[in-house]
């Protein structure tokens, strides 16, 4: 078995596009920084050594023109942060210069020129610091004690500048996904909860030109399949009352027919043709029962005379629990789905148990129980799907069209509701219909 590693790619389009766009502002803001840091060192750099050369070469040619007398008293006025001046040999050192210590002594060399060599000595008793000795023009000697300092001293509150600024391309580019992103979780959405057949909310057609482009072809598309069903529907019905009159006369004629056995197989052959025909038409017709108006009834009642219909006609059908109250829904298609259950459980279970609760939440669950064969597990789900059968033979008896459960899941479909079926304990099939109050 090969152990697929966890990859560290974000997984959601969502968080590819924020890691994308974060890691390329944060990329560029970085390199501009950098690039601008840069210049401003190079230019302080420059700005730097020419000051000290100009400074250098300044205070030696004062010192070099005073009388020895004057001198002193001009020394602490011609010194600077990064130099000092001191008559006499100085301090002895090593000519291993570092390369800034290095740098800082070409630059006096060329400021003080050729008139007055010079020798550079590095001190070791701190980092940076080296002597340049010469002599003036009367042969007095000169030290000039150098101590570089940093070109560019990084200010205390620019890390928490560049903070700020990462928190905002953090923030910039989270709103910039989520605006590129949004109109395709809403196109999603809505292709998860394509419904032609209920009034669901149409896509907002406004925004981005793309997006108002793709939303119209959403909606578009929604009507054509609209469109197409409600054709669909059309032609059944027309199929079916084309067939319903040559049905009706072959039944005349079967029926005026002399008695025999091949008339009773013929006459029972043209009512199954004919049930298979208005089932049909019930089925592509139960997709459409949005069209019923929506109306109050008394649940409990309306169970009640249901169950009572069936014992009218001898058969075993009882109400155990009543809980419902008051709704709103579309009874006729209620009844049909209630009605279709109902049969399936008097087929293959000779009775039926009708149980109707509210859950927690107010919404309405309708059981109708047996105790018949029940149906495998790996079969519930397909049984739903129109034409399914469990009886291969089609004996009329017991076979029926297939359409009953699927025409029950349908109209439940359209009252925004389920259909569950699950085998009962001891044997048995329970129909479940979980119905939230329109």
């Amino acid at each position: 078995m090969i152990v697929k590693k966890p990859s560290l790619w974000p997984h959601t389009l969502r968080a590819r596009l924020f890691v994308i766009l974060l890691t390329g502002l944060a990329l560029a803001h970085g390199l501009s920084f950098i690039a601008l840091f840069s210049e401003r060192y190079m230019t302080a750099k420059s700005v730097m050594f020419r000051t000290l050369e100009d400074d250098i070469a300044t205070s030696v040619a004062i010192l070099d023109r005073l009388p020895a007398a004057e001198r002193p008293a001009w020394l602490d006025q011609l010194a600077r942060g990064s130099h000092r001046f001191i008559l006499g040999e100085g301090t002895p050192g090593s000519a291993a210069l570092d390369p800034q210590e290095a740098e800082v002594a070409s630059k006096i060399r060329t400021a003080i020129g050729a008139t007055y060599p010079i020798k550079v000595e590095a001190l070791t008793e701190r980092e940076h610091h080296f002597q340049a000795h010469l002599r003036l023009s009367d042969g007095a000697p000169l030290t000039i004690d150098v101590t570089p300092r940093g070109v560019m001293k990084v200010a205390d509150w620019l890390p928490f500048v560049l903070i700020a600024q990462l928190l905002l391309l953090v923030i910039c580019s989270w709103i910039a996904v989520r605006l590129a992103i949004r109109p395709l979780a809403k196109l999603a959405e809505a292709a998860d909860t394509l419904d032609p057949n209920h009034n669901t909310p149409r896509l907002s057609e406004v925004g981005p030109r793309e997006v108002a482009h793709a939303a119209a072809a959403f909606n578009a598309m929604r009507d054509r399949i609209a469109q197409y069903l409600e054709e669909r529907v059309q032609i059944l019905a027309a199929i079916s009352h084309d067939l319903q009159t040559p049905i009706t006369r072959m039944k005349l004629r079967a029926e005026m027919a002399d008695d025999s056995s091949d008339r009773t197989k013929l006459v029972q052959d043209l009512e199954e043709v004919e049930r298979l025909v208005k089932e049909g038409v019930a089925y592509a017709r139960s997709a459409h029962g949005k069209t019923e108006v929506p109306s109050r009834i008394d649940l409990a009642s309306f169970v009640e005379s249901l169950a009572y219909d069936y014992q009218d006609t001898g058969k075993q059908v009882k109400v155990a629990q009543l809980n419902g109250g008051a709704i709103s829904t579309r009874p006729f298609a209620l009844r049909r789905i209630l009605t279709n259950l109902v049969d399936n459980a008097l087929k293959f279970g000779g009775s039926a148990e009708i149980d109707v609760t509210r859950g927690i939440n107010g919404e309405l669950r309708i059981k109708v129980s047996d105790r018949g064969p029940g149906i495998p597990e790996d079969q519930l789900e397909k049984v739903l799907q129109p034409f399914f059968r469990l009886e291969e033979s089609r004996n009329r008896e017991t076979g029926g069209t297939g359409l009953g459960l699927a025409i029950a899941q349908q109209l439940a479909n359209v009252l925004g509701g389920t259909l569950t079926l699950r085998n009962r304990q001891g044997g048995g099939l329970e129909a479940e219909i979980a119905l939230a109050a329109l």
